[in-house]
């Protein structure tokens, strides 16, 4: 079973759909996974930079703008990720029919208001 914070989300890292997921599957993020990874790390290369501004007491309107970006670039992520689900996941369960699509779009609602949340 997997815990989950707060707002009803999986912790950072964590597999809250495992059960029902292969660990070899093939998602629909996976053509494109180096783009991604590299997108990722451009992110916390400015989550970094707000710590170096924290720790040099940079003016607080400075840091907010810089929290503001790094929060864009997140979401922007979380919509393209979003995206290829649709595209991917959903898509294939549609075909296949039955009651997978149903859990499938109920993911990705799921998935949307945790978006629309932040």
């Amino acid at each position: 079973m997997t815990t989950t914070d707060a707002d009803g989300a999986a912790p950072a890292g964590s597999t809250a759909h495992a059960p029902e997921h292969s660990a070899h599957a093939t998602y629909g993020y996976h053509q494109h996974k180096d783009e991604h990874l590299k997108r990722l790390r451009r992110i916390e290369g400015q989550i970094r930079g707000l710590q170096r501004m924290v720790d040099e007491d940079v003016y607080c309107i400075d840091i907010l703008t810089q929290v503001s970006a790094s929060t864009k670039a997140l979401q922007s992520f979380a919509l393209q990720l979003l995206e290829e689900h649709l595209r991917h996941c959903v898509a294939d369960a549609a075909l296949k029919g039955g009651s997978e699509i149903d859990a499938k779009v109920e993911e990705a609602t799921k998935a949307i208001g945790r978006l629309l949340r932040t």
